[in-house]
């Protein structure tokens, strides 16, 4: 069996990036609440990977 290989289009930091402002948006359209935290706290986790991912990519 061979494995399905597949080639990512957008980078790491794009993909998170837009993962980061969809799900913002769909926390935009609830009222304020659990869900709506969950979402940013869903947010605020896919941003702090993007700072990762930047620290780790650094030269330095």
């Amino acid at each position: 069996m061979q494995r399905r290989r597949f080639k990512n289009i957008l980078s790491f930091p794009d993909r998170l990036d837009q993962e980061a402002a969809r799900l913002r948006a769909e926390a935009e359209k609830l009222p304020h609440g659990h869900e709506r935290e969950l979402l940013m706290r869903k947010v605020r986790q896919v941003e702090t990977a993007m700072h990762v991912d930047e620290w780790v990519s650094s030269p330095g």
